[in-house]
């Protein structure tokens, strides 16, 4: 069982703050030992995971148990939910129960269990990813992994018992859930969930430790007084999408110091990251962490098995990743896992990197959908959709390559602003960018397509 902390002699007052709503360390390991008392045979357990402190007693009870906890998004939609329940094989349901789900509610008992000893190669949670394509699909992380991937964290983020950590994001994810409760939960420190990502909500947390992701982010830096009161704290984290240059620097102007960036995936919990007390660079999501190791292969197809892209911070290469700290495979989905595992304990991300001589990795975009092929170059379309979301007249680009005689393809922005001036874009990226990578074309649109979890399907652009 990972969450050792929680066992220990050691209690915290208010140790996990949801809201107005807070238990000690000692209250919440009896709800949870009373709820994992009421859970009927081995799971797994489904719950209904809303900001809640029932959702961490639930998922905390379910740990406790040694009964694999599958988090259901409270928005998600008949159609998503009954995937998710039958795909997971969900025995039980914990929280508010909407219509169409008929499993039996965990109803806890009257007097809490002990932790059950548990093979730490089990999965303790089923995670489901938002893919672009498909039925979302069930991500087993064992205990094993998740603790690796938090002690990893706990190193490169200097984080302590000492620390109290504030955020507001959801708790299906790895970045809310995993980061944001557990980790607290398994090192000993204080967490507090501000219910929504507002700035006001963050700035009253007093918090050491902030997490939040670059929409988060964005609005506190414009709420300059909130901003302000967040430079009292050690360390801000930004993570899930791409942080702005511009908005990197903004934060680090009001705050009085840089954000921390990180790279993972819900297969993959965290494995690169810049350092509490090290490098913070904009654009840049850093080293390895402590278990994990990369590798980027050439973008181009039929290269050599033990090709390698050169650590020069331009050329782009395929990321792949291993470490203790990654998945165990998609649930009944032996296709998936045969396409994502590349040998040897390697995984293949589906995301294009870079990577400079001293180790630091940059995200530039999608292998499936932005890597573009123009003039002889192999060009993420990441990194430029970076620099676009930077100028004041762009709220929303994608970039894409679209066929061209002379280029093979060229690259087109798909923007929707105030319907400016396209060669004015196009100038801007070239100023910030190597020439190469400037959009060739700027189209204006009133909305980019989107599929129903708000990503933006550019394979759908790639016909117009």
């Amino acid at each position: 069982m990972f969450l050792t902390s929680l066992t220990s002699a050691h209690d915290l007052d208010r140790a996990v703050v949801v809201g107005d709503d807070a238990l000690s360390r000692a209250e919440l390991v009896d709800r949870a030992g009373r709820f994992a008392a009421g859970i009927p045979g081995d799971g797994p357990v489904a719950v209904h995971a809303t900001p809640s402190l029932d959702t961490v007693v639930a998922i905390t009870g379910a740990i406790l148990a040694g009964v694999p906890v599958v988090p259901v998004p409270p928005d998600s939609g008949p159609a998503e939910r009954g995937h998710v329940l039958r795909d997971s094989g969900a025995t039980a349901w914990a929280g508010d129960r909407p219509e169409g789900v008929d499993l039996p509610l965990v109803v806890p008992g009257r007097a809490p269990v002990a932790p059950r000893e548990i093979d730490p190669e089990r999965t303790a949670m089923l995670l489901y990813t938002s893919g672009t394509t498909g039925a979302p699909k069930g991500a087993q992380l064992s205990g094993r992994a998740i603790a690796a991937g938090l002690d990893g964290l706990f190193e490169v983020w200097d984080w302590t018992p000492d620390d109290t950590v504030a955020h507001g994001l959801p708790l299906f994810h790895v970045h809310g859930l995993i980061l944001g409760v557990l980790g607290s939960l398994r090192l000993g420190s204080r967490v507090v969930h501000t219910i929504k990502p507002q700035p006001a909500r963050y700035a009253a947390a007093e918090a050491s430790m902030y997490f939040g992701v670059p929409t988060v982010w964005n609005r506190i830096v414009e709420d300059p007084e909130s901003a302000r009161a967040l430079g009292k704290a050690r360390l801000l984290v930004s993570g899930s999408a791409p942080l702005p240059a511009s908005l990197f620097e903004r934060i680090a102007g009001l705050t009085g110091q840089a954000p921390v960036e990180r790279y993972g995936m819900t297969e993959t919990m965290i494995t690169l990251s810049a350092r509490a007390a090290g490098e913070r660079r904009a654009g840049w999501v850093g080293l390895p962490v402590p278990g994990a190791e990369t590798r980027l292969l050439p973008a181009e197809d039929g290269a050599g098995a033990d090709a390698r892209v050169p650590d020069d911070g331009e050329t782009v290469g395929k990321l792949q990743v291993r470490g203790s700290m990654l998945f165990g495979g998609y649930l009944n989905r032996p296709d998936a896992n045969d396409e994502c595992w590349a040998g040897d304990g390697w995984f293949r991300t589906g995301d294009l990197a870079v990577r400079d001589a001293d180790g630091f990795h940059r995200i530039v975009g999608r292998e499936s959908t932005d890597l573009i092929k123009s003039g002889g170059y192999r060009i993420g379309s990441g990194e430029i959709e970076a620099v676009l979301l930077d100028h004041p007249s762009v709220a929303e680009v994608a970039v894409v390559g679209l066929p061209d005689p002379d280029l093979g393809q060229k690259i087109v922005a798909f923007v929707v602003g105030d319907g400016g001036d396209g060669q004015v874009l196009i100038d801007h990226v070239a100023s910030q960018l190597s020439w190469h990578k400037r959009p060739r074309e700027v189209r204006f649109v009133d909305a980019l397509p989107r599929n129903p979890m708000g990503k933006v399907q550019k394979k759908l652009l790639l016909g117009t």
